[in-house]
């Protein structure tokens, strides 16, 4: 048996720094989300891109690949949303086997008030403390690693 690869002092440090920046930023940023409009991050991570979309509609598995959730995930978090009137599933009318998720003018009305109060929340926690190379080089960094991820398990 071949000896473990243990990580290096560097790389612990960049491990262990990228795990608890993260556990944090989520932390924040839920807080901020919370405090906004009583929404998760999940209900945002919904209704971003269902408000971005054309017509405020995606299939489900479009949506889930966005969220880069499994679909269950999506599923459960979509019928918690459509019980607070947020978003609305509809069949699709070309696969019988798809699903729509369509954003409600509640859910329109929740994400126009929560969004930029995230934004400013995600500049105050995040954005300001870097500098522009310092972000750049994270974008690159963080690029990399999703591309390297997404190409081992399908999804990208």
């Amino acid at each position: 048996m071949t000896e473990p690869r243990w990580l290096d002092d560097v790389e612990r440090r960049a491990w262990q720094g990228f795990i608890a920046m993260s556990q944090l930023l989520e932390e924040q940023v839920t807080q901020g989300l919370r405090r906004a409009g009583g929404l998760s991050m999940a209900d945002y991570r919904v209704l971003a891109p269902l408000s971005e979309a054309k017509d405020q509609r995606l299939r489900m598995q479009e949506l889930a690949a966005q969220a880069r959730w499994e679909k269950s995930r999506l599923s459960h978090q979509v019928r918690r949303m459509e019980n607070r009137g947020l978003v609305r599933r509809e069949e699709c009318p070309t696969d019988a086997r798809g699903a729509i998720a369509e954003l409600t003018p509640e859910g329109l009305r929740a994400i126009r008030e929560v969004a930029p109060l995230h934004a400013d929340n995600v500049r105050r926690i995040f954005v300001d403390g870097l500098s522009r190379d310092q972000l750049a080089a994270l974008a690159d960094i963080s690029e990399t690693v999703v591309h390297r991820l997404g190409s081992r398990t399908g999804a990208e």
